[in-house]
């Protein structure tokens, strides 16, 4: 038994900062910006929350599916951009939202998505819940260093929400992995104030070492497709729709053109979101949902890749009642 997406929902800050607007207070312009990242503007939050963020998301994603607050089971909330260290942001969701049921958060950077899809497969499984809702919720705006211009230009804001159910033959295929490095991509702790702690205490704030991360990401999708397609006993023509984690745009082209796959197939979002870490992935499948792209029966594959090194991949057959 597998799951079966019932309904998406995602949502983005008011404010759009444009790269023009960038350039306003750093050494940049959308000329240096657009050609290198594929990113022409970004949500970021002025006067709204996280928490509501998500909350908007996930209201979309149970109307969509059909699905009320009281009658889910398990709530996961993939974030490292919280807006509580504690409780998690899946519990803030939860009591806003008016449901009573389990909710806990999951940190696995920009792969976090299908990290919590695979949870949720778990507890679907083993019939320990009937309706699981999924949301993936980042501020990563508060994470980078804002005068930094080889990095702040790269992120967002937004959150992307999804309903399981049972019943389903997903996933057909599921990749986890990590090749642990913490130095290439991440943000340092809340220092705090202990007076008995004489360690480092560096600002919070993202540092990535850029190369590197560029070539893990074309090879985390290439390895990952390639490896899906192998479990499920299809090729990659097959595939009918490919999310990726919207992380820059040359990534993205390189891994198209490495597995020589339809560029046409490749879901893009990040030209007006930015990366918005782990809830890149559900957004994008949000939007190809509400334009009518995917139908029943289309192969998708995901992928998500980042800090940690972490990369979790899937392959789904869709099946939303319905379509």
């Amino acid at each position: 038994m597998g799951f079966r997406i019932l309904g998406t929902g995602s949502a983005l800050p008011e404010r759009s900062v444009t790269n023009d607007d960038l350039s306003e207070f750093l050494d940049t312009s959308d000329e240096w910006i657009f050609p290198r990242t594929g990113i022409r503007s970004r949500g970021i939050c002025t006067t709204e929350t996280l928490d509501e963020l998500a909350v908007t998301a996930c209201r979309r994603a149970l109307e969509a599916a059909g699905v009320s607050a009281g009658e889910l089971d398990l709530i996961i909330c993939s974030t490292t951009s919280g807006d509580h260290l504690i409780p998690a942001e899946a519990c803030a969701v939860a009591e806003l939202i008016g449901a009573s049921c389990p909710a806990f958060d999951l940190s696995a950077a920009c792969a976090g998505f299908v990290f919590a899809l695979d949870v949720a497969d778990g507890y679907l499984a083993r019939g320990r819940a009937e309706r699981v809702l999924v949301v993936a919720a980042e501020k990563m705006s508060r994470l980078v260093d804002w005068s930094d211009r080889a990095t702040c230009v790269l992120f967002g804001d937004g959150a992307a929400a999804a309903v399981l159910g049972p019943d389903g033959e997903n996933p057909l295929a599921l990749r986890l992995t990590t090749e642990p490095s913490v130095d290439i991509l991440h943000v340092p702790g809340v220092a705090g104030s202990s007076p008995y702690d004489a360690t480092e205490r560096p600002a919070s704030v993202l540092a990535m070492e850029g190369r590197r991360v560029f070539k893990f990401g074309v090879n985390a999708i290439c390895d990952s497709v390639q490896a899906l397609c192998e479990q499920a006993g299809v090729a990659v023509d097959d595939i009918d729709h490919f999310v990726f984690h919207q992380a820059n745009e040359r990534i993205l082209s390189s891994a198209v053109q490495r597995l020589g796959i339809d560029n046409a197939k490749v879901a893009r979002a990040l030209e007006e979101t930015g990366n918005i870490s782990s809830a890149c992935i559900p957004l994008a499948l949000d939007r190809l949902v509400r334009a009518g792209e995917l139908k029943g029966g289309q192969l998708v594959v995901l992928v998500g890749f980042g800090a940690g090194l972490d990369t979790g991949a899937c392959l789904l057959r869709w099946d939303r009642p319905g379509d």
